[in-house]
Protein backbone atom coordinates (compact mmCIF):
# COMPACT_ATOMS: atom_id res chain seq x y z
CA UNK A 1 0.00 0.00 0.00
CA UNK A 2 1.48 3.30 -1.01
CA UNK A 3 2.24 5.64 1.65
CA UNK A 4 0.27 9.34 1.64
CA UNK A 5 2.85 12.41 1.17
CA UNK A 6 0.73 15.16 2.73
CA UNK A 7 1.62 18.38 0.33
CA UNK A 8 0.55 22.03 2.00
CA UNK A 9 0.55 24.56 -1.12
CA UNK A 10 -1.14 28.23 -0.64
CA UNK A 11 -1.96 30.39 -2.72
CA UNK A 12 0.05 30.48 -6.05
CA UNK A 13 -0.60 34.39 -6.13
CA UNK A 14 0.87 34.43 -2.89
CA UNK A 15 3.26 32.20 -3.59
CA UNK A 16 7.81 33.28 -3.04
CA UNK A 17 6.84 36.90 -1.76
CA UNK A 18 10.99 36.93 -1.01
CA UNK A 19 11.53 37.05 -4.30
CA UNK A 20 9.40 40.61 -5.47
CA UNK A 21 13.17 42.21 -5.50
CA UNK A 22 13.89 40.30 -8.60
CA UNK A 23 10.92 38.48 -9.92
CA UNK A 24 7.32 40.00 -10.78
CA UNK A 25 3.87 38.43 -9.14
CA UNK A 26 2.65 36.54 -12.63
CA UNK A 27 6.85 34.88 -12.56
CA UNK A 28 6.08 34.12 -9.25
CA UNK A 29 3.00 32.12 -9.13
CA UNK A 30 4.34 30.08 -12.11
CA UNK A 31 7.25 29.67 -10.06
CA UNK A 32 4.98 28.24 -7.09
CA UNK A 33 2.41 26.23 -9.47
CA UNK A 34 5.75 24.50 -11.14
CA UNK A 35 7.51 23.69 -8.08
CA UNK A 36 4.14 22.10 -6.31
CA UNK A 37 3.47 20.26 -9.71
CA UNK A 38 7.42 18.96 -9.41
CA UNK A 39 6.91 17.74 -5.86
CA UNK A 40 3.82 16.00 -6.41
CA UNK A 41 4.77 14.43 -9.80
CA UNK A 42 7.96 13.38 -8.20
CA UNK A 43 6.19 11.87 -5.75
CA UNK A 44 3.73 9.84 -7.59
CA UNK A 45 7.16 8.49 -9.44
CA UNK A 46 8.23 7.36 -6.22
CA UNK A 47 5.24 5.08 -5.85
CA UNK A 48 3.62 6.85 -3.17
CA UNK A 49 0.16 9.19 -3.18
CA UNK A 50 0.66 12.77 -3.00
CA UNK A 51 -2.26 14.97 -1.59
CA UNK A 52 -2.44 18.33 -1.37
CA UNK A 53 -3.74 20.42 1.13
CA UNK A 54 -5.11 23.74 0.44
CA UNK A 55 -7.37 26.70 1.11
CA UNK A 56 -6.79 28.40 -2.50
CA UNK A 57 -10.05 27.23 -4.82
CA UNK A 58 -7.27 28.26 -7.82
CA UNK A 59 -4.52 25.56 -6.26
CA UNK A 60 -7.41 22.73 -5.98
CA UNK A 61 -8.65 23.60 -9.31
CA UNK A 62 -5.07 22.82 -10.93
CA UNK A 63 -4.67 19.57 -8.54
CA UNK A 64 -7.95 18.26 -9.83
CA UNK A 65 -6.30 19.45 -13.65
CA UNK A 66 -2.97 17.94 -12.60
CA UNK A 67 -4.79 14.21 -11.33
CA UNK A 68 -3.62 14.72 -7.72
CA UNK A 69 -6.01 14.10 -5.18
CA UNK A 70 -6.71 17.50 -2.43
CA UNK A 71 -8.12 17.96 0.69
CA UNK A 72 -9.82 21.75 1.95
CA UNK A 73 -7.35 23.56 4.23
CA UNK A 74 -8.89 25.02 7.27
CA UNK A 75 -6.61 28.24 6.60
CA UNK A 76 -4.84 28.77 10.00
CA UNK A 77 -1.38 28.35 8.73
CA UNK A 78 0.91 25.66 7.82
CA UNK A 79 1.00 23.29 10.85
CA UNK A 80 -2.97 23.10 10.53
CA UNK A 81 -2.33 22.28 6.68
CA UNK A 82 0.07 19.17 8.00
CA UNK A 83 -2.43 18.25 10.30
CA UNK A 84 -5.68 18.12 8.09
CA UNK A 85 -3.58 15.36 5.67
CA UNK A 86 -1.97 13.51 8.01
CA UNK A 87 -5.77 13.20 10.20
CA UNK A 88 -6.62 11.89 6.93
CA UNK A 89 -3.78 9.46 6.08
CA UNK A 90 -3.94 7.91 9.69
CA UNK A 91 -7.46 7.25 8.88
CA UNK A 92 -6.94 5.56 6.09
CA UNK A 93 -4.12 3.46 7.49
CA UNK A 94 -1.12 4.36 6.10
CA UNK A 95 1.92 5.95 6.58
CA UNK A 96 2.27 9.60 6.23
CA UNK A 97 4.94 11.90 5.14
CA UNK A 98 4.49 15.87 5.15
CA UNK A 99 6.48 17.30 2.16
CA UNK A 100 7.36 21.07 1.57
CA UNK A 101 5.47 22.16 -2.24
CA UNK A 102 8.86 24.02 -2.84
CA UNK A 103 11.90 21.48 -3.05
CA UNK A 104 13.71 22.41 -6.40
CA UNK A 105 16.46 19.77 -6.15
CA UNK A 106 14.15 16.82 -5.35
CA UNK A 107 13.84 13.44 -6.74
CA UNK A 108 12.20 10.03 -6.85
CA UNK A 109 15.14 8.59 -4.63
CA UNK A 110 14.73 11.14 -2.16
CA UNK A 111 11.22 10.37 -1.20
CA UNK A 112 12.34 6.79 -1.37
CA UNK A 113 14.98 7.40 0.91
CA UNK A 114 12.27 8.53 3.60
CA UNK A 115 10.00 6.32 2.79
CA UNK A 116 11.87 3.10 3.08
CA UNK A 117 12.08 4.01 6.74
CA UNK A 118 8.31 4.47 7.18
CA UNK A 119 7.72 1.31 5.64
CA UNK A 120 10.05 -0.28 8.69
CA UNK A 121 7.66 1.66 10.74
CA UNK A 122 10.55 4.24 11.67
CA UNK A 123 9.47 7.84 12.24
CA UNK A 124 11.50 10.04 9.39
CA UNK A 125 12.70 13.41 9.27
CA UNK A 126 14.61 15.60 7.02
CA UNK A 127 16.60 18.52 7.53
CA UNK A 128 16.75 21.78 5.42
CA UNK A 129 19.54 23.77 4.53
CA UNK A 130 18.58 26.70 7.35
CA UNK A 131 17.16 24.46 10.50
CA UNK A 132 13.67 23.78 8.82
CA UNK A 133 12.19 20.72 8.59
CA UNK A 134 11.53 19.75 5.01
CA UNK A 135 9.75 16.41 5.19
CA UNK A 136 8.55 14.40 8.58
CA UNK A 137 6.69 11.42 9.02
CA UNK A 138 5.59 8.86 10.92
CA UNK A 139 2.39 6.45 11.55
CA UNK A 140 1.26 8.43 14.47
CA UNK A 141 -0.26 12.26 15.36
CA UNK A 142 2.52 14.60 15.76
CA UNK A 143 2.29 18.08 16.87
CA UNK A 144 3.69 20.17 14.02
CA UNK A 145 5.47 23.55 14.67
CA UNK A 146 6.67 24.54 11.25
CA UNK A 147 9.01 27.62 11.04
CA UNK A 148 12.69 28.54 11.83
CA UNK A 149 14.62 26.05 13.57
CA UNK A 150 11.75 23.46 13.65
CA UNK A 151 13.65 21.19 12.61
CA UNK A 152 14.98 20.01 16.59
CA UNK A 153 11.16 20.47 17.61
CA UNK A 154 10.03 18.21 14.75
CA UNK A 155 13.51 15.48 16.55
CA UNK A 156 11.95 15.65 19.64
CA UNK A 157 8.85 14.96 19.18
CA UNK A 158 9.37 11.96 17.25
CA UNK A 159 9.83 8.54 18.03
CA UNK A 160 13.84 7.66 17.87
CA UNK A 161 13.20 9.31 14.14
CA UNK A 162 15.78 8.42 11.77
CA UNK A 163 17.34 11.47 10.05
CA UNK A 164 17.55 11.86 5.65
CA UNK A 165 19.94 14.86 4.76
CA UNK A 166 19.93 14.79 1.08
CA UNK A 167 20.95 17.44 -1.19
CA UNK A 168 17.21 17.04 -2.87
CA UNK A 169 15.51 17.65 0.62
CA UNK A 170 18.27 20.16 2.03
CA UNK A 171 16.91 23.26 -0.57
CA UNK A 172 13.78 24.58 -0.25
CA UNK A 173 13.42 27.74 -2.28
CA UNK A 174 12.76 30.62 -0.23
CA UNK A 175 15.00 33.36 -0.82
CA UNK A 176 17.04 34.70 -4.04
CA UNK A 177 20.24 32.86 -3.13
CA UNK A 178 17.72 29.59 -2.85
CA UNK A 179 16.85 30.56 -6.21
CA UNK A 180 20.40 31.59 -7.65
CA UNK A 181 22.19 28.42 -5.59
CA UNK A 182 18.86 25.76 -7.26
CA UNK A 183 19.65 27.00 -10.81
CA UNK A 184 23.51 26.58 -10.67
CA UNK A 185 22.70 22.82 -10.19
CA UNK A 186 22.57 20.37 -12.87
CA UNK A 187 19.29 19.08 -11.33
CA UNK A 188 17.87 22.06 -10.92
CA UNK A 189 18.05 23.89 -13.98
CA UNK A 190 14.40 23.28 -14.98
CA UNK A 191 13.79 26.19 -12.97
CA UNK A 192 15.14 28.32 -15.93
CA UNK A 193 12.72 27.21 -18.36
CA UNK A 194 10.17 28.37 -15.80
CA UNK A 195 11.51 31.85 -15.15
CA UNK A 196 11.79 32.52 -18.59
CA UNK A 197 7.91 31.59 -19.29
CA UNK A 198 8.05 27.98 -20.51
CA UNK A 199 6.78 25.20 -19.57
CA UNK A 200 9.42 22.14 -19.23
CA UNK A 201 8.89 19.25 -21.47
CA UNK A 202 8.90 16.93 -19.04
CA UNK A 203 5.52 18.27 -17.71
Amino acid sequence: MAGVVVIPVKSFNLAKRRLAGGLDAPTRARLGMALAQRVASTVIEAGQLPLIVTADPDVAEWSTRSGFPSLPDPGDGLDVAAQTGVEWAVQSGSFWLVLHSDLPLIAATDIDALTRALEDHRDVIAPSADGGTSAIGSRERVAFAFGVSSFHHHLRALNDPQVIARSGLLLDLDSPVDLTAATRTERGKWLLDVLAGETPADW
